[in-house]
């Protein structure tokens, strides 16, 4: 199996203005994620960046990055620029690494690209971790997966899924459902095709409901492939805070 993990890097943040820049233990962050994703079996890691300071910050430490338009609505149209820039043949698996995941575990994107492989019939992959906690599951920043037998999504959500009918008081669940709930983790793969396909294909009502653009593959018919892993993710970079915590944890244990 051969793959290629594209991080999008958008310089424009509201909540953390310059994030791919931010320094974490001397380095940008972008290059902590591109450095992260190498330690996968990825072919290749490309950044796919909207600004020249961000393609020159990653030249300056080896890390192989591409400039595309400003303009894009969102990191998958970033993602199908980066693909045709890069001549990636349909077939071609890429890994979507956040560019805010500086603790991305590597065997987690292998693990995302090989559920790809082993299924032909799926255009995405992602994956998702148990809830074993009541106020994760009751909040609707946590994004909750349901599969099918199979190990393909069902649906994703920001509701309560799959809904207990009797461990609930009032309409409010007391108590998580057996099997455990999934938590959705937000890293994605992609057959190069389908990436380029996805920007043309028309917003799904539910998309907009949820506000979740992985709904738009599945209501269009399309497999998501899911891998489900016992560990929960490492800390993403939303805000100063979360900034301020990773930063922490560098100065006390420097990743790899």
């Amino acid at each position: 199996m051969s793959f290629t993990v594209l991080v999008p890097a958008r310089l424009a943040s509201t909540r953390l203005p310059n994030k791919p820049l931010a320094d974490i233990a001397g380095l940008p962050m972008v290059v902590r994620v591109a450095q992260r994703a190498s330690q996968s079996t990825a072919l290749r890691v490309v950044v796919a960046a909207d600004d020249l300071s961000i393609v020159a910050a990653c030249k300056q430490h080896g890390v192989e990055a591409i400039l595309t338009r400003q303009d894009h609505p969102s990191g998958t149209d970033r993602l199908a620029e980066a693909c045709e820039q890069l001549a990636l043949d349909g077939g071609d698996i890429v890994v979507n690494v956040q560019g805010d995941e500086p603790l991305i575990d590597p065997a987690l994107i292998d693990a995302v690209a090989s559920a790809l492989a082993l299924r032909p019939e799926a255009a995405m992959s992602t994956a998702a971790h148990e809830i074993d906690s009541l106020d994760d599951f009751l909040n609707p920043n946590v994004v909750k997966a349901v599969l099918d037998a199979q190990g393909n999504a069902l649906y994703f959500s920001r509701a309560p899924v799959p809904w207990w009918r009797d461990g609930a008081v009032n309409r409010v669940p007391t108590a998580l459902p057996s099997p455990a709930p999934l938590r959705h983790i937000g890293i994605y793969g992609y057959r190069a095709g389908f990436v380029r396909q996805f920007p043309s294909l028309p917003p799904a009502p539910v998309e907009a409901t949820e506000a979740l653009e992985q709904l738009r593959a599945l209501w269009h018919g399309h497999r998501i492939a899911v891998h489900v892993t016992h560990a929960a993710p490492g800390p993403g970079i939303d805000t100063p805070e979360d900034l301020a915590r990773v930063r922490a944890l560098f100065a006390a244990k420097p990743a790899p």
